[in-house]
């Protein structure tokens, strides 16, 4: 039997040299050691001196699993493509919000003006009026918070499109900033997004529709938000579907360079114009 004394310090136990009051170094060396092989680790853990016994050395790699987890769940939060996510989303919910106040302002201006509009931007034009009575100064300020919710989603849009390029520059130029934060925001970051098939990356946005086709109910949709982009929007719908499945390919290939080297590839955005050419010229896939 080898002397502990002979052990190699990745092999003495996960917790060796790890003080027991200290559970923040116990949940470094969770996140950050390994082992070739299994061992008798609550043994070495009593032997290093880390724990009384093996239940408390279970009590204590728990707590450090524990921490290790939310200290990993934190970084992975603070990420620039959590960023992108969290900015795409935000801009979705001011937008949607600031056109169903819209309607709302309208409506309660249609009893009030014989020249009401519809829209945000008649709401940013009411917003500037001069109120008359507190039923104006209440509809005037409403106004205003529309004016103001829009002027947000502008705000976040513009931050998409100066941040997406710096997280994922391939997507950004394939797709446009904002589709590409789109597609992130989908898929839950970069990395899962990496890890997309093509198919997959094809129909993200159309859950619903997918969803429904799975059941039965309806055909498989061709497309999800990646129909937004001239691409796809712009071909013949007889080859739209074509065209939606050579971009998504390229699509997937940009997220996995993008995640795992981050180095750009003007050359993907040529064979992908390359291949829309011949898709709308009569080469594309059969549908």
């Amino acid at each position: 039997m080898t002397d502990d004394t002979d052990r190699p310090a990745e092999s003495a136990g996960w917790f060796a040299g790890v003080a027991p009051d200290d559970p923040e170094s116990g949940a470094a060396r969770i996140r950050e050691g390994r082992a070739d092989a299994p061992a008798d680790w609550p043994e070495r853990a009593v032997e290093a001196g880390f724990a009384d016994d093996e239940a408390d050395y279970y009590a204590k790699l728990h707590e450090a699993a524990v921490r290790a987890s939310r200290s990993a769940a934190a970084e992975r939060e603070r990420a620039d493509d959590q960023q992108l996510v969290h900015a795409v989303r935000a801009m979705d919910d001011a937008t949607a919000q600031a056109n169903e106040l819209a309607e709302r302002v309208a409506e309660w201006a249609g009893s009030r003006y014989p020249d009401a509009g519809t829209g945000v931007e008649y709401a940013r034009e009411l917003s500037a009026r001069d109120p008359s009575s507190p039923v104006d100064e209440r509809l005037v300020s409403l106004a205003g918070r529309v004016a103001d919710l829009a002027d947000e989603a502008d705000r976040l849009r513009a931050f998409i499109e100066r941040e997406t390029p710096e997280v994922a520059p391939n997507l950004a130029a394939m797709a446009g900033p904002v589709l590409a934060a789109r597609l992130i925001s989908l898929a839950g970051g970069l990395d899962a997004l990496a890890k997309q098939p093509a198919g997959t990356v094809q129909v993200l946005g159309a859950e619903d529709s997918l969803f429904a086709h799975l059941r039965g109910h309806a055909p498989s949709p061709k497309h999800g938000v990646i129909f937004t982009h001239e691409y796809v929007r712009g071909t013949r719908p007889e080859k739209r579907g074509s065209a939606a499945r050579a971009f998504a390919g390229k699509l997937a290939i940009a997220a996995r360079i993008d995640h795992y080297s981050g180095e750009r590839k003007p050359q993907l955005d040529e064979e992908l114009r390359e291949r829309i050419d011949r898709i709308r010229n009569g080469g594309g896939d059969a549908e």
